[in-house]
């Protein structure tokens, strides 16, 4: 087992971090507070202000290392080998068929202990 801590917390991160949430509670206050104001220019001032929090936020260190995190995710996923559509078709008639045929089994077994339970009870169902 590895242990990974961080060697010095910076204080300008924690400065930083503290002013995206700061930025952020202020716009869900305005947001609260200016309900009057047309719905465009609220949304308007919200991208802009979310667009300023994430830029800050990508300054940290812990922001630069989920964009490092995100582009190599990318990357992986240009790697996936995706189906063809016939594949594709092929196996969801295949599930759809596996479905059916366990909904029949299921109701017939079902039909069969109602008939069982009902014959035992003497109650009519």
């Amino acid at each position: 087992m590895s242990e990974k801590t961080e060697s010095s917390s910076n204080p300008l991160d924690m400065f930083k971090w503290l002013v995206v949430i700061a930025l952020l509670a202020g716009l869900i206050t305005a947001n609260h507070m200016f309900g009057e104001i047309s719905v465009l220019y609220r949304a308007l001032v919200a991208v802009a202000v979310v667009v300023i929090a994430g830029l800050i936020a990508a300054t940290t260190t812990k922001g630069s290392a989920f964009l490092s995190f995100a582009k190599e995710s990318r990357m992986e996923v240009r790697k996936v080998i995706w189906p063809s559509r016939q594949e594709t078709n092929q196996t969801t008639l295949i599930v759809m068929a596996a479905t059916l045929v366990m909904a029949l089994i299921l109701w017939g077994l079902d039909g069969i202990i109602v008939r069982l339970v009902s014959f035992i009870t003497g109650i009519g169902a």
